[in-house]
């Protein structure tokens, strides 16, 4: 609410380049906070399919949840009245790619009841097809 207290100043007072410059940072905070967001539903997306490849196995719940965290993730990204998206291709795989170590440390703690440490785990899988599969599944 203040940050709208504050550009109604800065257009009153007709300082319209201080206005846009306020609205323009306020755009990047509005992005920032959807890219976190995207980032964190990609880390639990990851993680159920990093345990489907090393378990070699899924269940109706995995199944469920990578559905619920993939329909979030493209709800969060689409820009609702201008049209659009928030993250590009380019940061969508970006985020994948951050997302994919946290996402193998805690699927380390819950895959074969932590049998695996996170370095003995990603031996098992295929990264690369995980990650690729994951941004084809946002992207679909």
């Amino acid at each position: 609410m203040e940050e709208l207290l504050t550009l109604r100043k800065y257009i009153e007072e007709k300082k319209l380049d201080q206005a846009l410059e306020f609205v323009a940072e306020l755009e990047e905070m509005l992005k920032e906070d959807k890219l976190n967001k995207i980032f964190s539903y990609a880390v639990i997306l990851l993680l159920y399919l990093v345990k489907q490849e090393a378990k070699k196995r899924t269940t109706r719940s995995w199944d469920f949840s990578i559905y619920n965290f993939i329909k979030e993730i493209k709800k969060i990204n689409k820009r609702r009245k201008s049209g659009g998206y928030y993250a590009t291709e380019e940061e969508l795989k970006e985020i994948i790619m951050d997302a994919f170590d946290t996402a193998i440390r805690k699927a380390s703690l819950e895959a074969f009841e932590g049998k695996y440490s996170p370095e003995e785990l990603i031996l098992q899988i295929d990264s690369n097809l995980i990650q690729s599969l994951a941004l084809k599944l946002i992207l679909s």
